[in-house]
């Protein structure tokens, strides 16, 4: 079976996971290449990563099951979508067809041990005659790297610092271009390259049966965390995930501890909840996904750690103690990367032996799950979720159920006027029923949220444990786009959509100057793209009638001129956007232009929110630049920046000052601050902050993003309160919820802005005006309401919120500090919020 293919020992010069020893991934990349000389393996080259590295697929199996791939991927896919089969087609294909396995690797790049592993897993799956079995009844398909960029950069970081005293400690930026440890946030949204191509082989190509996502975690609990998850568990999932898990869990129990692998824990710390994470929304398309956490070592190099050292779980183990889940403790020692190695490959092997052994049940129960999630849908509420006719942002709802269809939901039109629960709707109203195989992902994504706060969410001393993630994750919220949720059967002429296709923009021709409605977000993208032109826009000051529609305060108008017309065609048909005629150009308005904006980046690891909101404005062509701490301590920031955001951080993280005590308050004195080399130990400390409020009185605008106002409170004197600020958990806790909040109309940074707006809410501060000789200067646009404050989620002391600032704009000097209780660009998934920030960032 070798076909004398190298072993990655032979090819490498070492075993993989050898002490102070990583393989860059260009080097991973030609040894699969190398591989694929095997007639039991075959690499394909998804298409690059964010910085333009190869993203590979490694499928490994029988020399037949290559040749019939194609065969054996419409069978996995079929089995999962059983409508309109036969039971002779469904039998057909459980006796002939093959489980698949997804295996994704080291998605979080300083979690190294995976993508050091693959190699070696898929040699051995190749070519060891034990593994005929696995061969003939399994189709293997492996990501070597999740997040390719990422790999590179930790192997170079960690090559660099060699023999130094900063020999295995993290990176000091993020490692990826954007959004660093947040790309597992990512697998509902795929807005990075790296997911949308995972994304396409999990569920429009392959559907695999099941899927594992290797991981890391801290060095001070168990060595291995595997299958199944913690409590607790989601009821909206089919039982046969859960078990599948046990099944699964257990075969890797035993054969990591026939292997003498001690210290090896389940059913702990990671929770069966609702979260976009690549290893949990495969649970809810029917796939069994699958976590493994490996305990981390210092990257390459070995770490020692104590026996006393070792702690419990903060879910599903509450001491280091021999119990059900964790039979057997590890004692303490040494702890290499070679084990973390091991283990994973022993748990990715016992999956696949699990799965070649059970094929035929495997695939029985991709179709039960798929079955018993259609026939829900015909037989409880509710049947389906119907995008009302009217929205705040039509274009909205066209993202919306296009991401949702790249995701395997379907998407149906009415074909005729139909009637739901005494609501008359028109022909080509857009439903989602939730008779389909996906109805937990479905109910998970759309349906208003009332996190279950039993038993397994409080600690025994009564404070609440946060969710992994959100308490909610309901998109239609995050993106303003309006549902009716229909609990009763109807019936109505419907198509299943095979796309999305968005309304077609028009331009009025020949008109004198143009007007477009700034309710729709890419309204933004266009105006960005024309001020790049050098084409001059105004914003208008009340409502203007042009036809048919009232183009609201805030929206653009566009005045004609030479080659202006046909630059507006190009938006509209890139954007879908209507430019309506003006009817004239009397009417108040404001010229508007693209300001000079400052983003605040540091090190010390980088910061997830600043990258995100790089990221969102890059999509929306907002031009920006980065400011490093040396670029704010140089001063002189108005004369090259109207606008300064600083993304939501610590102050502690922000200044660098009294980062160790930030640590131990954080985490309870078990993390220690990592060193840096001294350029990367970054922070504003005093200078900077001077600097910052020598900017706002000189007439520049600072944005604050969440945590980030906090500090900007306190550093530029500010007349506000955090309410929450000392509050205790068990007085107030939102983790993660959709909350109301009341919308100030007169502010500019509102418009455009719709009057239910919902906002996301996590762990962030919510202010008070003090009172103050200048009241006036401080302008709260955003409020939370008397009470009924939250749409989805949970929220302990809703009275704390009651009647508090959500958004404030402060007038400080000549400029101002506009300061967010939230992030409204929170990980570019908060579309209905994403104006308040864009209307910060034009003149």
């Amino acid at each position: 079976m070798s076909q004398n293919i190298p072993s990655p020992e032979e090819f490498f010069g070492h075993k993989m996971g050898a002490d102070r020893t990583l393989v860059r991934w260009d080097r991973i990349v030609e040894y699969f290449w190398a591989l694929d000389r095997s007639l039991c393996v075959k690499v394909d080259e998804l298409g690059t990563s964010t910085e333009g590295n190869p993203f590979l697929l490694v499928m490994v199996s029988s020399p037949e099951n290559i040749e019939n791939a194609e065969k054996i991927r419409e069978m996995s896919f079929s089995i999962a979508h059983p409508k309109g089969l036969s039971d002779g087609e469904i039998e057909k294909i459980i006796v002939e067809g093959k489980t698949v396995v997804v295996m994704t690797m080291s998605l979080h790049a300083s979690e190294i041990g995976g993508t050091q592993m693959s190699p070696e897993l898929c040699y051995e799956v190749a070519t060891s005659p034990e593994l005929e079995e696995v061969r003939s009844n399994t189709v293997l398909l492996v990501v070597p790297s999740f997040n390719p960029d990422g790999q590179i950069m930790v192997t170079d970081w960690y090559n660099e610092n060699l023999d130094t005293e900063y020999e295995g400690g993290p990176l000091p930026y993020l490692y990826h271009k954007y959004v660093g440890h947040d790309n597992n946030r990512d697998a509902i949204h795929n807005s990075q390259v790296e997911a949308q191509m995972v994304s396409r082989v999990m569920y429009k190509e392959w559907y695999p049966q099941a899927y594992i996502d290797h991981h890391h975690m801290g060095s001070y609990g168990a060595r291995f965390y595997i299958p199944p998850f913690a409590n607790p568990i989601d009821d909206k999932v089919d039982p046969l995930i859960w078990t599948e898990q046990q099944l699964y869990g257990a075969m890797m129990a035993t054969m990591l501890e026939g292997s003498g692998k001690t210290g090896i824990e389940s059913a702990a710390t990671y929770p069966g909840e609702f979260m976009p994470t690549f290893n949990y929304i495969p649970c809810w398309h029917n796939i069994c996904g699958m976590l493994t956490e490996s305990s981390s070592a210092k990257l390459a190099t070995p770490t020692y750690v104590h026996y006393h050292q070792l702690k419990p779980s903060r879910r599903g183990r509450p001491e280091y103690r021999t119990q059900m889940g964790f039979p057997h403790p590890w004692p303490g020692g040494w702890w290499r990367l070679r084990d973390i190695v091991e283990q994973q490959k022993i748990a990715s092997l016992a999956t696949l032996k699990v799965a070649a052994s059970h094929r035929a049940m495997i695939l029985r129960n991709m179709y039960m799950k798929a079955k018993r999630s259609i026939d829900a849908g015909l037989n409880e509420a509710p049947y389906a979720f119907i995008v009302k006719p009217e929205q705040h942002d039509e274009l909205m709802a066209y993202k919306f159920m296009k991401l949702i269809m790249d995701m395997d939901v379907a998407v149906s039109r009415s074909t005729k006027e139909f009637k739901a629960e005494g609501v008359t709707y028109p022909r080509g109203t857009f439903a989602i029923f939730t008779s389909q195989p996906i109805r937990p992902y479905i109910m998970s994504l759309l349906r208003r949220t009332f996190y279950h706060a039993g038993p397994f969410s409080f600690n025994s001393d009564g404070t609440p444990i946060s969710p992994y993630d959100l308490c909610t994750y309901n998109i239609a919220e995050f993106m303003g786009v309006n549902l009716h949720e229909v609990k009763a059967p109807f019936e109505g002429a419907f198509e299943e959509l095979p796309s999305i296709r968005y309304p077609r923009g028009s331009v009025d021709e020949g008109a004198s100057g143009w007007l477009l409605d700034c309710r729709h977000n890419d309204s933004f993208a266009a105006v960005s793209r024309l001020l790049r032109r050098g084409i001059e826009i105004h914003r208008i000051d009340g409502p203007v009638e042009a036809g048919d529609a009232t183009f609201g305060k805030g929206s653009f108008y566009i005045p004609t001129g030479d080659g202006v017309e046909e630059d507006v065609k190009r938006q509209s048909k890139r954007l879908h956007l209507t430019f309506a005629a003006a009817p004239s150009s009397e009417f108040g308005r404001r010229q508007v232009k693209m300001l000079r904006v400052g983003m605040y980046q540091r090190y010390r690891g980088g910061n997830m929110d600043e990258g995100w909101t790089r990221w969102l404005l890059e999509q929306f062509r907002f031009r920006y630049k980065k400011l490093m701490d040396a670029d704010i301590k140089r001063g002189r920031l108005a004369n090259k920046f109207d606008v300064i955001v600083l993304p939501s951080d610590t102050k502690e993280m922000i200044t660098g000052e009294g980062i160790e005590e930030y640590y131990k308050k954080r985490f309870g004195g078990a993390r220690a601050p990592p060193k840096y080399p001294e350029k990367y130990e970054t922070g504003l400390g005093k200078e900077g902050t001077e600097k910052l409020k020598e900017f706002v009185e000189e007439g520049g605008l600072l944005v604050c993003l969440a945590s980030a106002s906090e500090y900007a409170i306190e550093a530029l004197e500010l007349p506000v309160k955090n309410v929450l600020d000392g509050v205790k958990s068990t007085e107030f806790f939102c983790p993660g919820s959709t909350l109301h909040v009341d919308v100030n109309k007169e502010s500019p940074l509102s418009e455009g802005v719709q009057d239910d707006l919902l906002v996301i809410f996590r762990n962030n501060p919510a202010f008070e005006v003090t009172p103050n000789p200048d009241n006036a200067d401080l302008q709260v646009v955003l409020s939370y309401p008397d009470k009924h404050i939250m749409e989805s989620g949970w929220l302990i002391g809703e009275k704390h919120l009651s009647r508090k600032g959500a958004l404030i704009d402060a007038k400080k000097g000549q400029g101002r500090v506009v300061l967010f209780g939230f992030s409204p660009q929170f990980r570019a998934q908060s579309d209905a919020t994403f104006k308040l920030l864009f209307n910060c960032l034009l003149g």
